[in-house]
């Protein structure tokens, strides 16, 4: 039996295909200016006996192909308690929100915190940043931590931080302090939202800024406890509904 899941985010989108509960294939590709199309691109030539989509362009991909769907909360939660059985919470911050969620001890959600109202605290605002800096996203929490000091960044609206970040370039001041500035006020509002909810057992840490090596190590300095992030951050919510659409079947 194959099934597949797929993450229609803001940002990327994310394919995983299970044979028997087994990774038989994982794909990605840019979200772009038409999400379906590159859903369907990403899709060509897999064989599934069902496939199920969870992300924000779920519901184009529902009406177009007719196949069910899931909340990204209910994703995440499924496909972290798959990759580690002991874990109880969740942090996904990914292009255009994050969120955090708590399961009890079967896996099931308890309840969830989620920012989706403002950029800020998202990729899309350490993307923005980055650029803005001269650096790739993908480099943005290496230089942060080569950084020999640190800035305060006092806002954490998009618009207001961008020029901010201006002002400072233009004052001669290290990017890299900048940078490790920027990163320190997400983590503090991941943080925030982590401490709303109890944290036990195994923290997660999912959603494509997982790969940020200056996330990570700022977010354990907060809360003074290791936090797993799983080889394949992104595709977290993309195998929780590969594994959901076997309900389907």
């Amino acid at each position: 039996m194959r099934t597949a899941g797929i993450d229609i985010g803001s940002r990327s989108i994310e394919l995983v295909v299970l044979e028997d509960g087994r990774v038989q294939e994982r794909k990605q590709t840019d979200t772009g200016f038409d999400p379906l199309a590159q859903a369907r691109s990403l899709i060509d030539g897999v064989s599934c006996d069902r496939i199920m989509a969870t992300g924000y362009g779920r519901n184009l991909f529902e009406i177009a192909m007719e196949a069910p769907t899931v909340t990204e909360i209910k994703a995440y939660g499924t496909g972290v308690r798959h990759l580690c059985p002991k874990a109880r919470t969740v942090l996904d911050i990914g292009g255009q929100d994050s969120k955090v969620i708590a399961l009890d001890e079967a896996g099931r959600i308890r309840k969830f915190e989620m920012n989706d109202r403002c950029a800020a605290g998202t990729g899309k605002f350490l993307e923005i940043m980055a650029r803005n800096l001269g650096f790739s996203v993908e480099a943005f929490g290496t230089e942060a931590l080569q950084a020999e000091g640190e800035l305060e960044i006092s806002s954490m609206c998009t618009v207001f931080a961008e020029s901010e970040v201006t002002s400072l370039v233009a004052k001669g001041l290290d990017r890299r302090s900048i940078a490790l500035g920027l990163h320190r006020s997400v983590a503090r509002r991941a943080v925030s939202m982590l401490k709303r909810l109890s944290l036990e057992d195994e923290i997660v840490f999912a959603g494509g800024v997982a790969h940020n090596k200056c996330m990570h190590r700022l977010l354990e300095d907060a809360l003074q406890r290791p936090i797993i992030v799983p080889d394949s951050p992104q595709m977290v919510g993309a195998l929780g509904a590969a594994l959901l659409a076997v309900q389907h079947l």
